[in-house]
């Protein structure tokens, strides 16, 4: 393998779709946007380009049609991938996801298979409030049959995705709009990361830190602030949520002895919950303090830049949630603070 050069998010995303598309003429892509100036932030204009409006093409608002419509391409032989700009607009699919994309290779004995990828966009910007900016990955990483991944680096981006357009089940890429500009190495030839295997982002001897997606950045910049202090933290990045690599996370939360879980989505219900289970299942008698989780607050998002300020956390908080478990804290003074107040729904950054 050639050394890799540097590109961007979705400069490597791009260079996936137009490599799987020329080794395997099953692959469609599809999607509100996908043909025209921008190509959803630059993902798809590239492809668009390469293959023309054959195999990328304009679609209409009409996701539950679509998706269905997907899925029958896929059990006859196409591998479509749906772009979604946002993942809300994935809410409106859930019955075509759930009930047939997940399900038909279950239900048929393995007789059909579903090759069908679903990218959509999720995270924060420029005040898109409660309906524009989920993080949706806990509802759908839920439900056997679908695999779920959501990279945090160009080159698993591209990488995650390769794989995604070579499997026959259906795999949903959930890609957070703030990843889009950063850069990394990614290798020129095609090549393909494992669904279902994590990754450490740095190593570390004192605390664990496992991040999902946009959150690995920011566990980056507070493992380099702590370091300042002479705390190590090892980062684990997920990369797939369904299937997880709980293996990687435990064996590294054994060597630390603490864990920190760093989530996109709300704290309630969510990823962040079933990582803290499965490590608490498997490592309860070895953890030195209890397990911290930094996610959103269990509210809607606010339209507010002001209000945004505080409801997403970021490297401050998981510095702070580093230095608690550090010290045998089990939750922070803040969070001791909103149920003080009786607003035990607040928790998180507040």
């Amino acid at each position: 393998m050639k050394p890799a050069r540097a590109l961007r998010y979705r400069e490597a995303i791009d260079e996936a779709t137009r490599q799987a598309m020329a080794k395997d003429e099953r692959i469609v892509v599809l999607g509100v946007g996908v043909d025209d100036a921008k190509g959803i932030f630059g993902t798809t204009r590239g492809a668009f380009e390469q293959f023309g409006s054959a195999r990328v093409f304009d679609t209409p608002l009409s996701e539950a049609a679509l998706t269905g419509i997907c899925v029958g391409a896929a059990m006859r032989g196409l591998h479509p991938v749906l772009v979604h700009a946002r993942n809300d607009f994935l809410l409106l699919t859930m019955d075509q996801i759930v009930n047939n994309a997940a399900k038909w290779r279950y239900m048929s004995g393995g007789k059909l298979r579903v090759p069908f990828t679903i990218r959509a966009i999720i995270g924060r910007g420029w005040g898109q409030a409660a309906q524009h900016s989920q993080s949706l990955q806990a509802m759908f990483a839920h439900v056997p049959g679908l695999q779920v991944i959501m990279p945090a680096t160009p080159g698993d981006a591209k990488g995650l995705l390769m794989t995604a357009y070579s499997t026959d089940s259906p795999v949903l890429c959930l890609e957070h709009r703030w990843l889009y500009e950063t850069s990394g190495p990614v290798p020129e030839e095609p090549y393909y990361v494992p669904i279902g295997t994590a990754t450490v982002a740095r190593e570390g001897s004192d605390v664990t830190i496992v991040a999902v997606s946009h959150m690995v950045v920011e566990a980056l910049q507070a493992a380099e602030i702590l370091a300042a202090a002479g705390i190590e933290v090892e980062i684990v990045d997920p990369r797939s949520l369904r299937p997880l690599d709980s293996d990687l996370i435990c064996r590294s939360v054994a060597k630390t002895g603490r864990l920190v879980i760093a989530d996109t989505g709300w704290r309630s219900y969510g990823v962040s919950g079933e990582i803290a289970s499965r490590v608490g299942e498997e490592l309860f008698g070895r953890l030195k303090a209890p397990i911290r989780r930094i996610a959103l607050p269990d509210v809607p998002t606010p339209g507010s830049q002001k209000l945004e300020q505080v409801y997403y956390p970021g490297s401050s908080q998981l510095a702070a949630a580093v230095r608690q478990v550090l010290e045998g804290q089990g939750s922070s003074e803040t969070e001791g603070r909103s149920r003080s107040r009786g607003v035990t729904e607040f928790e998180g950054p507040f």
